[in-house]
């Protein structure tokens, strides 16, 4: 098809907009076949560009739906109708700069303007139109100049590809999108399009076990951690992990200051009991992140990104809101190849999970974009992993792909199946909550097994510290195991009843049902069809209140 061009970018303080193929700055190179497309821009001056989109014409049919593929692992990823509206952050948050940026730290909006309008979406890195069983897909093959982002307009039958390039600096020919285009039913053309990429060979594995979070939060302590060890004893043949998430540390940032009245003997005794009972070991870290008030911002300030009046730039609004490394940093990247190599050599862990990723890419430096400066960061990561098992969270999709082992592909599941009254007003698409959680499992599906082993968050089967009703605790698990090769509880299995005996079992054991097709049949009602030994079973729930509405046999477990 027909594409036309827009062109935005800054020459000295003049800023031009073109729609030319070929001027006095530059020339686009194009390349287009049935199924692969290219733009390369070659400069003949030195210029930042701003934008750069190309519009195609597309004829939406009545019900045809838009995968919008969420920018990072808890963004909401679904497919969406013509009179559907795609929110973002809630006009409430827009009192302030403080409270825009609050609301806004975790998602898109720093990228990708929402209109609020039906039938206009947004999807990352890729995206496909189904029609009945009919998918066309389109994806890019690589992220590393600027994040791609297809657009529509389905009212007005408008297509763009996009690339975020805000800040980078063109000096030398710039391959702008590798667009691959794919046609046929829903496994098929994902089959096409991420056997196009280096995967990691463990997209294959699983993991089952536990991490420490959803039940104490940071206040784990040596003795917790052994305790719950413990507790899983009569469930070790379903078992072959154990994670360790926040709250070992003194201070986020310090990774290496284990907090010695939480734990006198030290994270290495941890992992190596963990080693005792045949389990690989797991710790959480987040990376690029220090504490306001940790003794790595204290000491080495000029290690921070900066805005440009100087002051160092809020990553993530956790603990009381956190500074970022700066990765282009000699220093930093010292610093965190020192810590990888002390955790995973010297403390002896098999995998380690990193989070909140998104806040080294939010502000476009050094002449270049966030895409790539994302890119990079993964890279870098990969390198301090080494051979070890990287499991990211919240990170952007499209720089993971490839890097990561395992990823988050959904967000935060809360003690509460709607969770917190802030989750329930949409104050982003990141916040957290079971529903939010369950919907991106079920629409990220394609990615487990095929770019990673997908991690849907934990699935739960306690009785306290929570507020769910055996139902809705039936349903998290269930999906969790359908979608996901990460399938991880966060209670005491020791205080475990026989119906949460027989039920963790159950949900550690990946099942052979598979999902065929998935759909929402109104706003809150989600039907499955799925398939195992050749027969195929209706599966509906409705989402809002995990309610299962077409069967009732999760009841026996209960009973």
């Amino acid at each position: 098809m027909n594409k036309k061009y827009t062109i935005k970018f800054k020459y000295g303080a003049e800023v031009i907009t073109s729609s030319e193929i070929e001027n006095d700055f530059y020339r686009l190179e194009v390349e287009s076949t049935d199924d692969r497309y290219s733009v390369t821009l070659v400069p003949k001056k030195n210029f930042e560009m701003v934008d750069f989109y190309a519009e195609m014409p597309f004829t939406f049919k009545k019900g045809d739906k838009f995968f919008g593929a969420g920018y990072q692992s808890w963004t909401k990823s679904k497919e969406w109708t013509e009179d559907e509206i795609m929110p973002g952050t809630i006009k409430l948050s827009n009192i302030s700069e403080y409270t825009k940026d609050i609301a806004r730290k975790t998602s898109d909006e720093w990228i990708v303007k929402y209109s609020y309008k039906p039938g206009e979406f947004h999807s990352h890195c890729y995206t496909y139109i189904m029609s009945g069983s009919n998918v066309k897909l389109w994806g890019s093959l690589s992220e590393k100049t600027g994040y791609t982002i297809f657009k529509v307009k389905m009212k007005e039958n408008k297509f763009y590809f996009t690339k975020d390039l805000l800040g980078k600096v063109v000096s030398e020919p710039l391959k702008i999108f590798d667009i691959v285009y794919f046609e046929g039913d829903y496994e098929e053309v994902f089959d096409k399009y991420f056997g196009m990429w280096k995967m990691p060979e463990t997209r294959f594995g699983m993991m089952s076990g536990y991490t420490s979070w959803y039940n104490y939060f940071q206040n784990i302590t040596e003795d917790i951690i052994i305790r719950d060890l413990n507790g899983l004893d009569p469930y070790k043949d379903q078992v072959n992990i154990f994670q360790i998430d926040d709250g070992y540390e003194t201070f986020i940032g310090d990774w290496l200051d284990p907090n010695p009245a939480k734990f006198p003997k030290g994270m290495k005794y941890i992992a190596d009991e963990i080693h005792k009972k045949g389990y690989k070991a797991g710790i959480w870290l987040a990376p690029f992140n220090c504490q306001k008030i940790s003794r790595m911002a204290k000491e080495h300030p000029d290690w921070l990104i900066k805005h440009e009046n100087g002051k160092p730039m809020v990553g993530c609004i956790a603990w009381g809101g956190a500074y970022t490394f700066d990765i282009y940093n000699e220093e930093v990247r010292e610093y965190l190849r020192h810590v990888f190599d002390v955790v995973l050599n010297e403390w002896g862990y098999d995998m380690v999970k990193l989070d909140f990723l998104y806040s080294q890419c939010i502000k476009p430096r050094h002449g270049k974009s966030r895409g790539e400066i994302m890119c990079d960061a993964m890279e870098f990561l990969r390198e301090c992993v080494g051979d070890k098992l990287f499991l990211g969270c919240g990170v952007p999709m499209g720089p993971a792909m490839g890097i990561c082992d395992a990823c988050r592909i959904s967000c935060d599941v809360d003690l509460t199946y709607k969770g917190k009254f802030y989750s329930r007003i949409q104050v982003s698409n990141e916040m957290l909550n079971a529903r939010s959680a369950i919907n991106n499992s079920i629409f990220r599906r394609h990615m487990n097994g095929r770019v990673w082993m997908n991690d849907p968050d934990v699935f739960f089967l306690r009785k306290n510290n929570l507020k769910f009703t055996d139902e809705q605790k039936y349903l998290l698990g269930k999906i969790n195991n359908l979608c996901g090769n990460v399938l991880f509880v966060s209670d005491n299995a020791g205080d475990y009843d026989s119906v949460a005996s027989t039920l963790v079992k159950k949900f550690f054991n990946k099942t052979d049902e598979k999902i065929i097709t998935a759909e929402y049949l109104n706003k809150s009602d989600i039907k499955l069809v799925t398939e195992k030994d050749g027969k195929r079973e209706t599966f509906i729930f409705n989402i809002d209140k995990g309610e299962i509405l077409s069967d009732k046999s999760w009841k026996k477990y209960f009973v």
